[in-house]
């Protein structure tokens, strides 16, 4: 049996006022008033996510983590959760909401309150020790007379605009809050509640004597996608001074604003509210790469999804290699440009001018390593690595790595990829055993090899808080990586791109498409290359964007 509070009940804490009679003057003296009660706070430590989804539990949680004990706790229904949060806040306590009544009758225990304030239907557990139960009135005048601020109307808050609104509740300036649409039943459970006389007032319970406390947790952010299910959560981290930060989609990396509110943030802890952001490993290290400002070209830190990459496929200096080769730098990002530019109109992402550079070309002789591959210098990629990365262009360095590995290979131009545009692609045509040569068969890569090359490439971008980089893998035949559809893609440092490399007339590369595709459903994104020479007849931008699913990385060679 749950206890309802259904009247106003009277506290412990009623202040009478006496005066003393002086033997040797007759003066009267008033003694001092009482200090007022204040929550004592606690400050997270490290990085958590509170990983729950309900009103309840993440109201529960975010008071375990910044509260140790409170004169008041507010008890609220969910539906009413903006008025409670807007109460907790005028008196710098707790918020909880309605649920399960071990878990309130829990936190009660260990807040150890003198009283609780009942906001809309909520009901107090059986078994909660000696507390007073304070019923809140459902009149804003009525209820910040218990309260003792002074406020105006309610302000209506529309529905998905809690957070926003909690979040901007001052105690020193304090609001009451309500849904614009009310909750069916509450509107009218305020029309029928009835003013109180004036004999049931001056019988009336007062709320504890309590003032909000010092703000303790400014080093402190936390992190909300914005539900209203967190609402309750982010007036307790309001009350104890932690600033927040809305996240919508859970990853501080994805856009621009996020990216540039965490860096201005700079946290050195936060405490992020649900699910979506993942467990503390990986919530730290996002934000750790967040705080660091720096984006990709389009914005934000995440390669994909939210873009379109149009890029010049080649070998610098190279014209019988691709498009890439035919000018010089200057004019090679011009181009990258002028392509990219008629796909702005197709799309509603941003669309990337990139270069995708063979920075190993697959030899007919073994060279002085054996290996079948001509491998480029640093020094001789990076005046064109720079000249993209000032011009806001993508770079992904291409591979075909002859009789070595990829991970070998990708491990020579680390200098490379750790600059914050620079991704990478993996070419299994290229990809000989020990007793094959180029042009005689195509080459192919199992998945372990290419997983070498997820963990190394995902590890260095954690471990330099780098933005996500492009991992694109280059297929035209199912046999090129078998079982390609097992490839690790729970790295989200990584967004791995599947290439479709077929030439030839437009229905031979349909198929080649509905093959690959059909061979890997899980993979997520897909380019599509047009060749100027051997396709007949190559697509136009309207054509190439046709496409489905539409290509998230185009190439032209």
């Amino acid at each position: 049996m749950r206890r309802r509070a259904i009247t106003v009940l009277p506290v412990a804490l009623l202040l009478a006022a006496c005066t003393t009679v002086g033997q040797d003057d007759g003066a009267t003296s008033t003694p001092p008033s009482p200090e007022p009660a204040v929550s004592a706070l606690t400050v997270p430590a490290e990085t958590a996510v509170l990983a729950v989804d309900d009103a309840a539990g993440l109201a529960h949680e975010s008071s375990r983590a910044f509260f140790t004990s409170a004169p008041v706790v507010v008890l609220a229904s969910e539906v009413e959760v903006l008025q409670g949060a807007s109460a907790a806040s005028a008196l710098g306590v707790p918020v909880l909401v309605d649920g399960d009544d071990a878990v309130v009758r829990g936190e009660l225990e260990r807040l150890d309150p003198e009283a609780v304030l009942m906001v809309g239907d909520a009901d107090l557990p059986d078994g909660v020790p000696d507390v007073a139960v304070v019923e809140a009135p459902r009149d804003a005048e009525a209820l910040g007379e218990l309260l003792e601020v002074t406020w105006g109307a309610a302000e209506p808050v529309a529905a998905g605009a809690e957070v926003a609104a909690v979040a901007s509740l001052d105690p020193a300036a304090p609001v009451l809050l309500e849904p614009a649409e009310p909750a069916p039943g509450t509107e009218a459970a305020r029309d029928d509640e009835e003013p109180p006389s004036a004999d049931a007032t001056a019988e009336a319970a007062e709320l504890p004597l309590s003032a909000p406390p010092e703000p303790a947790a400014g080093a402190v952010v936390v992190m909300t996608t914005g539900e209203p299910q967190q609402a309750a959560a982010v007036a307790n981290a309001g009350v104890a001074g932690a600033r927040v930060q809305v996240v919508p989609t859970g990853d501080p990396r994805a856009t621009a604003e996020s990216v540039q509110e965490t860096a201005a943030n700079a946290p050195e802890v936060v405490l992020a509210l649900g699910t979506a952001f993942g467990d503390a490993g990986t919530l730290g290290w996002r934000v750790a790469t967040a705080a660091t400002g720096t984006e990709l070209p389009g914005g934000g830190q995440l390669a994909l999804p939210g873009k379109t990459y149009i890029a010049l496929y080649g070998h610098p200096g190279s014209s019988a290699l691709g498009v890439l080769g035919e000018q010089d730098a200057a004019a090679t990002t011009e181009r990258a440009r002028a392509h990219a530019e008629p796909f702005r109109a197709l799309t509603d992402t941003q669309v990337v001018p990139a270069l995708e550079i063979i920075a190993t070309v697959a030899s007919a002789g073994p060279g002085d390593d054996g290996n079948y591959s001509a491998e480029a210098t640093v020094e001789q990629l990076r005046p064109l690595v720079d000249l993209a990365h000032e011009q806001g262009q993508y770079v992904v360095l291409d591979l075909q790595p002859g009789r070595t590995d990829f991970l070998t290979q990708a491990k020579r131009y680390e200098e490379l990829l750790k600059l914050p545009n620079v991704g990478l692609a993996l070419d299994p045509e290229w990809r000989l055993k020990p007793d094959q040569v180029h042009l005689r068969q195509i080459g192919q890569v199992d998945v372990a090899e290419v997983d070498q090359v997820v963990t190394w490439l995902a590890d260095l971008v954690r471990a330099n808080s780098l933005p996500q980089k492009v991992l694109i893998l280059h297929q035209f035949q199912v046999r090129m990586i078998p079982g390609v559809d097992e490839v690790d893609q729970s790295r989200s440092e990584l967004a791995i791109v599947v290439h479709a490399d077929g030439q030839g007339s437009q229905p031979a590369k349909q198929t080649t498409w509905s093959t690959l595709h059909a061979n890997a459903p899980s993979i997520r994104w897909w380019g599509w290359k047009n060749f100027y020479d051997e396709d007949s007849p190559m697509l136009t931008p309207e054509q190439t964007m046709q496409v489905q699913p539409a290509p998230a990385f185009v190439s032209y060679q």
